[in-house]
């Protein structure tokens, strides 16, 4: 399995991943696990001297800086096709969703043979907003989703238990894996099903701000790219 990064400016995650997990000060020993280094990684973040807004060749395991917003979906579909072992996590934006690219990436899906291919999980990650107003996915209800993407022909399954989200996350990609492991199991067994229905994440959480610094503007667009002042 590998993951791919969708959302605009989604590097801080990534980056905090993998300084939590010590590859960072594997290949960058300033970096270290300590408040020193940690400090480091926050001050120079998105600056000259730290690393950029989004994930590059610099960054550990990175495969792929890529580019443009909208086209994670696409790659992720075009990664697994003849690639039978490969399942793709890929984390979609609801800002990015509203691309020409990602809108019609839906459709990939359709090409895929489970019998020859891989799989993706998408994960829409719907935070209500982009950079400066209400995303279209974050005015839709569950039946409006449910509705969508089931005519997109996806199996879909809600994250959004805030108490228990890892919890919540956990559960719902073991559940993602055991629909596309039952889709392939018949493909390869010489019982495919007609018209598989893959599995997608509707992620919903609050915008908000580090450490949740201004409690006014969690939920709200003003939580676009707001940093931190006391590292």
């Amino acid at each position: 399995m590998f993951y791919i990064v969708g959302p605009g400016h989604g590097a801080p995650a990534i980056l905090a991943s993998l300084w939590l997990e010590g590859s960072l000060t594997r290949f960058y020993s300033d970096y270290s696990m300590d408040a020193k280094g940690l400090s480091k990684l926050i001050s120079g973040f998105s600056t000259p001297v730290g690393f950029p807004s989004h994930i590059n060749a610099e960054c550990p395991g990175s495969i792929h800086e890529g580019g443009e917003l909208g086209y994670a979906l696409a790659v992720a579909w075009g990664a697994v096709m003849d690639n039978p072992d490969l399942v793709v996590t890929c984390i979609i934006g609801d800002g990015e969703s509203e691309t020409g690219p990602t809108a019609t990436a839906w459709h990939a899906a359709k090409y895929i043979d489970p019998k020859e291919s891989g799989a993706v999980i998408p994960i829409v990650h719907v935070n209500g907003f982009k950079i400066s107003e209400r995303t279209i996915y974050g005015t839709m209800d569950d039946k409006e989703m449910v509705t969508l993407f089931s005519g997109y022909g996806y199996q879909v399954r809600f994250v959004e238990d805030l108490d228990n989200i890892d919890a919540d996350l956990a559960a719902s990609m073991d559940w993602a894996l055991s629909v596309i492991r039952k889709i392939q199991s018949d493909a390869r067994s010489g019982k495919p099903q007609m018209k598989p229905r893959w599995p997608v994440l509707i992620m919903r959480t609050p915008k908000v701000t580090p450490n949740n610094i201004f409690d006014l503007m969690i939920g709200m667009v003003r939580t676009q790219e707001v940093g931190r002042r006391d590292y």
